[in-house]
């Protein structure tokens, strides 16, 4: 379904649902959303939530949220895209992408702070994405992120799956995964890429929302 604006019938939400959607009618306003939900810390097994089980569940990790920001982008007549942060020996992030006149800004699920919301100020993806370079580092303090992808259009996607689905919505994952990626630094400018120093692992310890205690 290529529809410039999604409707409640589109989408097969329910009104309460749907109404949700509806009052986040600004980026800035998805961003708070995704920011006030606390993180899906996976506690029973990996999850690729679909948008009604992130409102149901009230918990989102970084291609949830931005399924979620995308379709609620989408119900306000912009399309829902998707880029795909790839990273050497760390985690992948998912960010939902939008465009004020001529440049991008990104809305970003995240529990740290560095890798977040990004204002519509980059004239291209390769500017938004190498935004995230700097921060972007796994627990050995190396920064990891390598290559970016070109937009992922969700409306290829059957809005049974991954907005009203029952099941994880691994097929989005795996699809943004696949489609094609551009490298950001070469091997050697990653090889002489520099250690967080002590301040930035601080800075990259906090968390917004604490993970449950194990029983």
């Amino acid at each position: 379904m290529r529809a410039r604006l999604a409707r409640q019938e589109d989408l097969g939400l329910t009104r309460a649902e749907f109404s949700v959607l509806a009052r986040l009618s600004t980026p800035a306003k998805i961003q708070g959303f995704l920011d006030a939900l606390p993180a899906n810390f996976e506690i029973g097994g990996q999850t690729c939530l679909p948008v009604r089980e992130v409102l149901r569940q009230r918990r989102a990790h970084c291609i949830e949220g931005a399924m979620l920001a995308a379709c609620a982008l989408w119900v306000h007549g912009e399309p829902p895209l998707l880029m795909d942060l790839q990273a050497e020996r760390d985690y992948d992030h998912v960010v939902a992408l939008f465009r004020r006149g001529s440049c991008w800004g990104a809305i970003s699920k995240t529990n740290p702070p560095l890798l977040r919301w990004r204002d519509p100020v980059y004239r291209t993806l390769r500017e938004l994405a190498m935004s995230y370079l700097h921060e972007y580092a796994n627990d050995r303090n190396q920064k990891t992120l390598r290559t970016y992808s070109r937009p992922f259009d969700l409306r290829g996607f059957d809005p049974k799956l991954w907005v009203t689905g029952r099941k994880n919505c691994w097929e989005v994952g795996e699809a943004v995964d696949e489609i094609r990626h551009f490298r950001l630094v070469t091997k050697r400018q990653a090889r002489a890429l520099r250690l967080r120093d002590a301040l930035e692992r601080k800075a990259g310890a906090l968390l917004e929302h604490r993970p449950p205690r194990r029983r």
